[in-house]
């Protein structure tokens, strides 16, 4: 349970202050390590094989007494990841759209979208025992001004095909640049397609996106490359389905059909890039 979690973090933050010259490490690796077994990821654990969190958030070089902000927090996957990681040490900010600039199909799906930072909070107070004031989630135009400058690190999952399709890559990026420190960083992963793949072919719309075209597309907003890894590539995934990176799991959009064929392929390809605010 989460008091479990919580009573470990407590004990590596105990050694790391008793020994300071060799348990830094030591306890940040214990705290993940926690975090990663807890019974509140049940559901997710099945996902680390392609999902690999130790050593994406190792690659980001996220440490726990930072401030780091997960855009697009959606089902809550790396929610569950870095919220209890963070907690008691840094700093989680969860960071969502401006659901003032978009259209909805009926006054329910309205509803739901503009009710969405009073029930993340809501929903990760009662996850992680703790205060519903204690849980910061902002929209992107709500941030307020005293957070701007403050992150260390941002991080965009699976996400970034959304904003571009949305028009709001520009918006959201903009946003990002000025809630970083000076030395902050953006850690992104990303559906990958062929790098020679045509854009007709391969484009945003079915969650794919060139590796060169994201790094351009940081670059035009300030941000420079500082690292790439393969960690979270796969390549058995050709990346060109026409039902999108959703004909593979988890989400299996053609449900039986081809169902074993897509199974054995596991989650997208993808990229993952680390960025430096310059």
């Amino acid at each position: 349970m989460m008091r479990t979690l919580l009573a470990a973090a407590a004990a590596a933050t105990t050694l790391a202050i008793a020994a300071p010259a060799l348990a830094d490490d030591h306890a940040a690796d214990a705290k993940l390590e926690a975090v990663l077994a807890d019974d509140l990821r049940d559901g997710d654990r099945a996902r680390d094989q392609y999902r690999n969190p130790a050593e994406t958030l190792a690659f980001f070089q996220v440490e726990p007494d930072m401030t780091v902000v997960e855009w697009g927090p959606g089902g809550g996957w790396y929610t569950r990841v870095l919220a209890p990681y963070l907690m008691g040490s840094g700093t989680y900010v969860a960071l969502n759209g401006d659901s003032d600039e978009r259209s909805y199909p009926n006054r329910a799906a309205e509803a739901r979208s503009k009710g969405w930072t009073e029930r993340f909070k809501e929903s990760m107070a009662e996850a992680m025992e703790v205060e519903t004031d204690d849980v910061k989630a902002f929209e992107i135009d709500e941030v307020p001004e005293d957070m701007e400058g403050t992150a260390d690190r941002v991080m965009i999952v699976r996400s970034l095909h959304g904003l571009w399709n949305g028009n709001d890559a520009d918006t959201v990026l903009k946003g990002v640049y000025d809630i970083l420190k000076d030395d902050g960083m953006v850690g992104v992963v990303q559906h990958r397609a062929p790098a020679d793949a045509a854009y007709s072919t391969v484009n945003p719309a079915r969650g794919y996106m060139r590796e060169a075209d994201v790094i351009k597309l940081f670059e035009l907003h300030g941000f420079e490359l500082a690292a790439k890894s393969e960690i979270n590539a796969n390549p058995k995934d050709p990346a060109n389905w026409e039902g999108g990176v959703w004909t593979l799991p988890p989400t299996l959009r053609y449900g039986d059909q081809d169902r074993a064929r897509y199974e054995a392929i596991g989650e997208s390809d993808r990229m993952t890039l680390l960025f430096r605010k310059r």
